[in-house]
């Protein structure tokens, strides 16, 4: 385009140029020639038609007033290098009649007829593509908002979420310690530990399927649901029966199912009635023993309608210094470098190994069992509670 220089296009063409001209014409792209003394000596059709410039005001048009300086020096970098290479080729804007600008690609090309020099300039129209570039970057800054929003929106989540989780407490003669820590930022799992009186401590292990916003959504409602009924005295029975219920009934469709294990603990007792639901059995753990299982009996929630088992309760005496383990499949589904999985064995061991720990130093024990087990990072959810009986 520096080649509008505004000098008048000239009347003397070259042979090979008025031969050319018919081909030049039929192009779909503008084309200009230019000669070794910047005069314009043809512009086709298409290039006038890309500018909205007569060939008379072509004549008049001075380039050197549409740019700026910036664009003006621009161009006469591109020019000395297609004179030292003999061609060139780059993006530009061509002028248009009443001040617009078209995106094009130039391509440069010098010839030499008769001892005389000759550039042919053609420019295509990137139009299009100039404004699909500019819809995408439009596009992609939106996302990028709303990704921020999101994010903004998922760490106040996490917080939230964070905030239910059981602190370790001192409670009658037992204290309690729990350890949450979802895949993703939020998660599916949840703990509930509830006193209802005096005499009675309660304690819950959930496991909603799957992991992110969907499970931790489903999980937050059904921490509602648990916590009115826990809150209550319910019989565990009832509550699974309940919570059964619920998930097929108005959650109908999500594909969300529910694990848990829950336990009530008779201070006076000394008793604990558990029950299970499709989930990983809870330990009992006491000095030089193998730790006791407590198996589910009833299978997971929110599949089928008879999942909850009449027999679900299983009651255990206590004892001074047992350790009461509740966790979800995060920490038996782990994998080593064999691709072996930990599973309720494995962990059966961990816990009992470190059941000789100080009841304070147990839970940690038991995590930093597990990751020695685990190859690389967690996939899953994991939430572990830790009971200890005076």
């Amino acid at each position: 385009m520096s080649v509008i220089t505004g000098d008048s296009i000239e009347m003397e063409k070259p042979d090979w140029l008025t031969q050319m001209e018919t081909v030049l014409e039929v192009l779909n792209e503008g084309v200009i020639v230019v000669s070794e003394r910047q005069h314009i000596l043809f512009a086709n059709t298409r290039f006038l038609e890309m500018t909205g410039i007569s060939e008379k005001e072509l004549t008049r048009f001075d380039a050197s007033q549409f740019y700026s300086s910036q664009e003006w020096d621009f161009l006469g970098q591109q020019k000395d290098a297609a004179f030292r290479t003999g061609r060139n080729r780059y993006n530009f804007v061509l002028p248009r009649n009443g001040g617009g600008r078209l995106p094009v690609i130039v391509s440069t090309r010098t010839i030499q007829n008769s001892g005389a020099k000759f550039r042919i300039a053609t420019f295509t129209d990137i139009s299009e593509q100039v404004r699909v570039e500019e819809e995408l970057r439009s596009a992609n800054e939106k996302l990028q908002k709303r990704q921020m929003e999101i994010e903004e929106d998922l760490r106040l989540a996490a917080r939230i979420q964070n905030s239910l989780a059981p602190r370790p407490l001192v409670w009658n003669t037992m204290s309690v310690d729990a350890f949450y820590h979802p895949v993703h930022s939020i998660g599916g799992d949840f703990a509930l530990v509830n006193s209802l009186d005096q005499d009675h401590l309660s304690l819950l292990v959930c496991d909603v399927s799957g992991h992110g916003i969907g499970s931790a959504l489903v999980a937050n409602r059904i921490y509602s649901e648990t916590t009115a009924h826990m809150c209550s005295g319910m019989p565990f029975l009832d509550m699974f029966g309940q919570l059964n219920r619920f998930l097929i009934e108005d959650i109908a469709g999500s594909g969300m199912y529910v694990t848990l294990a829950a336990a009530r603990i008779d201070v006076q007792r000394r008793s604990m009635v558990f029950a299970g639901a499709g989930h990983p059995p809870a330990m009992v753990a006491r000095r030089g023993r193998e730790p006791l299982l407590l198996e589910s009996r009833s299978m997971i929630l929110g599949a089928l309608p008879d999942a909850v088992d009449a027999t679900t309760n299983q009651e255990v005496h206590l004892q001074p210094d047992d350790r009461i383990v509740l966790y979800t499949d995060g920490i038996t589904e782990v994998f080593n470098s064999k691709g072996e999985m930990l599973g309720v064995e494995g962990v059966r061991e961990i816990v009992r190994r470190t059941s000789s720990l100080p009841a304070r130093e147990m839970k940690q024990g038991i995590l930093d069992g597990v990751a020695a087990w685990r190859e690389g990072p967690p996939t899953d959810d994991v939430s572990l509670m830790l009971v200890h009986v005076s």
